[in-house]
């Protein structure tokens, strides 16, 4: 499978000719990385990780394209008869097969950014038993093994500590960088510099991903 990673929180990912794009949002090159997609799946509601006119343009001009997210964001493109039935919720603990790839969900509400900040609901995706986006939280899929972590490096509900403690929880033989956007380089060395050497003493081997680099997994 083939992993391309795009600016901030999107990766798209490809395989038999299929293509799954997850979190196609406002920082990243969302219609580059939609162009040609059979599904995608929405972590949240968030704007950094749904482009919703990009995304319902892409619903509107590719009618094999399928959409799956938490209910609320399922809602809001309903509302758009034309692309209505190709828009699914999902909740977490479910798994479902879309486009060829197996996916199975996690979590269920996004971290706390700060007690008076509303927490939204957010679903972390496994694809294929490989690939893990745990969309803006930490959570830790529960009877599995993941082979293949999409990391949050910088967000403004996470701190390094963090970042480790989940790098270290799972446990993945293979890391890469997303939610990254919002970093410079200075700082994007300090917690890669952290992640890198703590993550290879639990057997977790960390690189870094540039915008639209691409890695088979």
């Amino acid at each position: 499978m083939k992993l391309t990673k795009y600016t901030h929180a999107c990766v798209r990912l490809e395989k038999d000719g299929k293509v799954l794009v997850i979190d196609p949002g406002t920082f990243s090159e969302s219609e580059e990385a939609l162009e040609g997609a059979s599904a995608v799946l929405v972590t949240h509601e968030h704007n950094d990780h749904i482009d919703r006119p990009v995304v319902l343009a892409a619903l509107r001009s590719n009618g094999a394209l399928e959409v799956y997210a938490p209910a609320g964001v399922a809602a809001a493109l309903k509302e758009d008869s034309d692309v209505a039935e190709r828009v699914h919720s999902v909740d977490p603990g479910s798994t479902f097969d879309v486009a060829g790839f197996g996916i199975r969900t996690f979590g269920g509400q996004h971290a706390v950014i700060h007690p008076q900040i509303p927490v939204v609901a957010n679903i972390g995706y496994l694809v294929d038993g490989n690939v893990f986006h745990p969309g803006d939280s930490f959570v830790v899929p529960d009877g599995i093994s993941v082979q293949t972590l999409l990391v949050p490096i910088n967000a403004p509900w996470s701190k390094v500590g963090e970042v480790v403690d989940f790098v270290i929880s799972v446990r993945a033989p293979k890391a890469f960088p997303v939610h990254d956007g919002l970093l410079n380089d200075l700082g994007r060395g300090i917690v890669e510099g952290h992640v890198t050497r703590i993550g290879a003493r639990y057997g977790t081997s960390y690189s870094k991903l540039a915008p639209r680099d691409s890695v088979e997994v």
